[in-house]
């Protein structure tokens, strides 16, 4: 769609007012019960069983996600916070979760890789990521948002769109998706990436889009095990997250065997009833919703 004066202002008053429905109370919760939830609650039922070898995957809420693959454990986007956004004294001002941790993240398996799309409250989690330091975990983000990553890691490396890296026989491509990657109003110039991982023995991929709208950017990949593809957020943030039907689009196009859908259900960033990015997202591939895996956030799927 090409986009008017009259549409970018209409769609930037729609996106105003959504924003005035939940922001301000979530303002005055942060201040008002700070520490209320401090302690993340979980619906634990123990540590998540990984297949030890191939490619196994799990949702832990919102764009996080947990892959085993070829005996490495990848995380994208840890975000194991009650609420996101600035964090301030020791208190995070924002929006709170919505869906309890799936896992006690004290029960994951060790990371050996976290990649981090882009620098967005909901995707760089710093109290997380404090909680995760580790002389034996690497992190991959993306371009100028290195420094934002707390010390402590083995090594902290930016990929930047079209380059790649190789991690213990997995090799790590960066992308770019159809979004943006500001942490603050004044910062636009921070990258912003999707990943493909490739582990050429047992001809496995993984496609791990971060945010993105509706793009023809995956299209060209092939060969891909596991298409992980956000479906929640878009209304009325359309121009930034995919819907259930366009995120459908652009997996049937990246040569993916199966979709896990995430980024929905976890916080209060959208407009859309509970329940509707899925039921879409069904909808929308009628006869092939088997391939879509419908786990529940903290539940394995194993190829």
């Amino acid at each position: 769609m090409t986009r008017t004066p009259m549409t970018t202002a209409r769609r930037m008053a729609k996106a105003a007012r959504s924003g005035l429905r939940r922001y301000p109370r979530a303002l005055y919760e942060s201040i008002r019960f700070p520490f209320a939830h401090r302690a993340v609650r979980t619906m634990d039922a123990g540590p998540p069983s990984l297949r030890s070898e191939a490619l196994s995957a799990v949702w832990l809420g919102h764009g996080t996600v947990l892959v085993r693959m070829a005996g490495v454990n990848v995380l994208m986007d840890p975000v194991f916070s009650h609420r996101i956004g600035v964090s301030v004294g020791g208190m995070t001002i924002g929006l709170p979760r919505l869906m309890p941790m799936p896992v006690d993240p004290r029960h994951l398996p060790e990371i050996d890789l976290i990649l981090i799309s882009h620098a967005h409250f909901d995707h760089l989690d710093r109290p997380t990521l404090r909680r995760m330091t580790s002389g034996r975990t690497v992190v991959v983000t993306s371009r100028r948002t290195r420094r934002l990553i707390p010390p402590g890691f083995a090594r902290v490396m930016e990929l930047d769109w079209g380059q790649d890296m190789v991690f213990k026989g997995l090799r790590i491509e960066a992308l770019q998706p159809a979004h943006w990657g500001a942490r603050t109003a004044l910062d636009r110039r921070r990258g912003y990436n999707s990943y493909v991982i490739r582990e050429d023995r047992d001809r496995l991929g993984v496609l791990l889009t971060g945010d993105t709208a509706l793009t023809d950017a995956f299209a060209s990949l092939d060969d891909l095990t596991l298409a992980v593809f956000g479906i929640g957020s878009y209304e009325p943030w359309e121009h930034a997250h995919a819907t259930p039907e366009q995120a459908w689009d652009m997996f049937a196009g990246c040569g993916a065997q199966m979709l896990l859908p995430v980024h929905h259900s976890t916080f209060p960033l959208g407009d859309e009833g509970e329940g509707e990015p899925m039921r879409r997202l069904i909808a929308a591939a009628g006869d092939e919703a088997g391939r879509i895996i419908l786990a529940p956030a903290g539940a394995v799927w194993a190829a």
